[in-house]
Parts: C-alpha cells; sequence; structure tokens
C-alpha cells in the first residue's frame, strides 16, 4: 500500500517538530498506533540517511589571540572574540543543538 500525502506530511512535520511521536499525534489528533504503522511503512520505502557525523575536525591555532571562528558546512559563520569563556560556549553549543 502506497502512503497517501497525508500521512507522508504527518510524518515529515512530525520530524521537522521534533517532539515525541506521542506529542505530536495529541497535537494533531492522530492515532498514535496508526501514526507508528505508517511511519514503519513510510521508513521501509524510503532510502537511509546516513548518521550525521558524531566529530567534526578542528584545528587550534595559539599563534596570536585571534577570534574564534566556527563555520558551518552550510556556509554560516560565527565570530566569538578571544577569550570566550568555555562555559558560556558550551551553553550556546547547547542551545543551538
Amino acid at each position: 500500500m502506497a502512503l497517501s500525502k497525508k500521512w507522508i506530511g504527518h510524518i515529515e512535520a512530525w520530524q521537522a517538530s521534533g517532539l515525541p511521536q506521542a506529542d505530536y499525534c495529541r497535537q494533531q489528533q492522530l492515532n498514535a498506533k496508526t501514526f507508528a504503522a505508517r511511519l514503519c511503512e513510510y521508513r521501509r520505502v524510503q532510502p537511509a540517511l546516513p548518521p550525521p557525523p558524531a566529530f567534526i575536525p578542528v584545528q587550534v591555532d595559539t599563534a596570536a589571540p585571534t577570534p574564534l571562528v566556527l563555520r558551518h558546512a552550510g556556509g554560516h559563520r560565527l565570530e566569538l572574540p578571544p577569550g570566550v569563556s568555555a562555559a558560556w560556549l558550551a551553553e550556546l553549543w547547547r542551545c543551538l543543538g
């Protein structure tokens, strides 16, 4: 059985929402068991995506107090002044994660 556009839309909206399945189903007034069954069908026909990398390569240059520059593969760049607290950076990382 091919999945309807309705179920594909719900599955993709759930994935983008970051919510647990049960919460999404409750919000959308969907039967959780039916949703889980449609998700199984969806995963069976969708190509598996590789998991995101757990680590990213880092180069550290301690020669001069230069700004800390974080570059994302998508082209985004965040420049932080020298001496940024490690605790602040860790909190930023948690917020962005």
